[in-house]
């Protein structure tokens, strides 16, 4: 279930008999029809990660219809993407209908199918999730937007939405006649149009869901049973606080908010620099190896709380977001875990629900993003930490096997002269002669067989890989001394831990 979506099957099935019904001869079992549920989506800024008439003009260029563009009309558009819907854009859409009078039907469902292909590239990251998991659900999708509709119906068919309500041009003979077919499909428009619809096609609004980015909508979100805030403008999201409905951002994963079309992750890299932290050196080798677009599974060593600023530092130099599946004690750590929830970050709590984790893991790879882990789950202690052979959990492998996302193998060293796992706070003294830490990134992880039988081979592959990139002294046995032994423990939990018998393999 999308988190914060709240969506569940429909409650009984599509067609119930009554247990009351007469059963003898003289009586035919009858069947009560139940209203089916519906999931009622909005285009621009909802669906798609800004406004669609833009490519939708592209595509009517394309079939000849039209040349130039309006005054100020990519400066309104600009606008539309930053804060929703203004006066003017709408009332351009609603004086279309007698600026195309004349145009073919045939020619602007041509464009309309050229559209979808153009329109598909703005499609939010994690749109295609919610609309899979209402599928799913047994609930019936439906496009309600002003967007003309011989533009936007060859979209909704290449997203398996089942219908569509949109703004409906009048023809005659084959060309557009200046009139509207059914009204303006906005606002008031919008509700009128979704609710004929509705009662046409057994739909029950009390228990569907409708998704908005704008306060013009508010009249059809009050509709629904369950209305959803998607990206909303200023209006709609203080409507939505008020009434408690569930604020979403369908480019980019739950609990990650965004402003004016930014995340903190757009915001941080600029921000996240190795002059920030003076009590460390940086050797970075191998960003580029990082894909530049589509999903990718970073995966790397594990040896101190540090470890999350190397790879911050790494990403950042990338440019593009990568979501943290990390152990829940990363997450309690101090400024990391604040961190690790403003980027998107999955918490993984093995005593909980770590299945759940893994699902909303492969979410991120579904929607084309990069997800980052560290196989071995926690920082090895006592002996284990110094151990050249790295072992580590089956999680990559299970979602490499699920998504067929590259595995990018990762090596840190020296993490721990930064941040030792028996300090709670970094070293922030060492100013006058930080320890070096170093980041080497390789090519893909080659040999995966991508099946589930194969997830413990594939994870001594994926390690063996990171060991590779280490430096000589990462790849052979040495004996720590008892100073280094204890620095690989907690605070105040090596006394306990050996008291007990724990062996340091055993608890890593």
């Amino acid at each position: 279930m999308e988190e914060g979506t709240g969506i569940s099957p429909p409650a009984g099935p599509f067609f119930a008999s009554s247990p009351e019904l007469p059963t003898g001869p003289e009586s035919l079992p009858i069947l009560a029809r139940v209203p089916r549920r519906a999931a009622i989506f909005d285009l621009d800024r909802t669906l798609l990660k800004g406004a669609s008439g833009p490519l939708l003009n592209e595509a009517l260029k394309r079939v000849g219809l039209r040349r130039g563009s309006l005054p100020g009309e990519s400066l309104m558009y600009r606008a539309y993407d930053a804060f929703g819907e203004n006066p003017f854009g709408m009332a351009l859409a609603r004086g279309a209908a007698l600026a195309v009078r004349g145009w073919p039907v045939e020619r602007v469902r041509e464009a309309g199918e050229q559209a979808a292909e153009l329109l598909m590239s703005r499609l939010a990251a994690y749109a295609p999730g919610v609309l899979g998991e209402h599928r799913e659900a047994g609930d019936l999708l439906l496009l309600a937007t002003t967007t003309p509709y011989d533009l936007v119906a060859p979209l909704a068919r290449r997203l398996g939405i089942d219908e569509v309500v949109a703004t409906r041009y009048a023809s005659r003979d084959g060309r557009y006649t200046g009139r509207l077919e059914g009204g303006f499909v906005w606002g008031l428009g919008k509700l009128t149009a979704v609710r004929r619809f509705a009662a046409s096609h057994e739909i029950d609004l009390a228990s569907s869901f409708a998704y908005s980015d704008s306060v013009n909508d508010l009249l059809l979100l009050h509709s629904v049973g369950h209305p959803r805030a998607v990206n909303p403008d200023l209006a709609l999201h203080s409507v939505a606080l008020v009434h408690r409905w569930p604020v979403l951002h369908l480019d980019v994963p739950p609990g990650v908010l965004t402003l004016a079309g930014l995340e903190a992750f757009d915001i941080g890299r600029h921000l996240v620099r190795p002059e920030l932290f003076p009590y460390a050196r940086f050797d970075l080798e191998g960003v580029e190896r990082l894909p530049d677009e589509g999903p990718f599974i970073l995966v790397a060593n594990h040896r101190s709380y540090f470890d999350v600023v190397a790879l911050a530092l790494l990403i950042a130099g990338k440019g593009r977001p990568v979501r943290f599946l990390a152990k829940k004690e990363l997450f309690e750590a101090p400024l990391i875990g604040q961190v690790l929830r403003a980027l998107g970050g999955i918490e993984v709590d093995r005593a909980g629900q770590a299945a759940a984790s893994l699902e909303r893991a492969a979410r991120v790879l579904r929607a084309g993003e990069g997800l980052a882990l560290l196989p071995q789950g926690t920082i090895p202690r006592g002996r284990a930490f110094f151990d050249p052979v790295l072992r580590g959990k089956t999680g990559a492998a299970r979602l490499a096997a699920r998504s067929k996302a590259p595995v990018i193998p990762v090596a840190l060293w020296n993490t721990e002269a930064v941040w030792p796992r028996s300090h709670r706070l970094p070293r922030m003294t060492q100013l006058f002669n930080p320890p070096l830490v170093t980041v080497r990134v390789g090519g893909p992880v080659g040999g995966l067989g991508l099946g589930p039988s194969d997830a413990e081979e594939d994870t001594e592959r994926i390690m063996e890989a990171i060991s590779s990139l280490l430096p000589p002294e990462g790849r052979r046995w040495r004996r720590p001394s008892e100073q280094e032994l204890v620095a690989t423990y907690p605070p105040g939990r090596v006394g306990e831990e050996r008291a007990v018998g724990v062996s340091a393999e055993n608890r890593s």
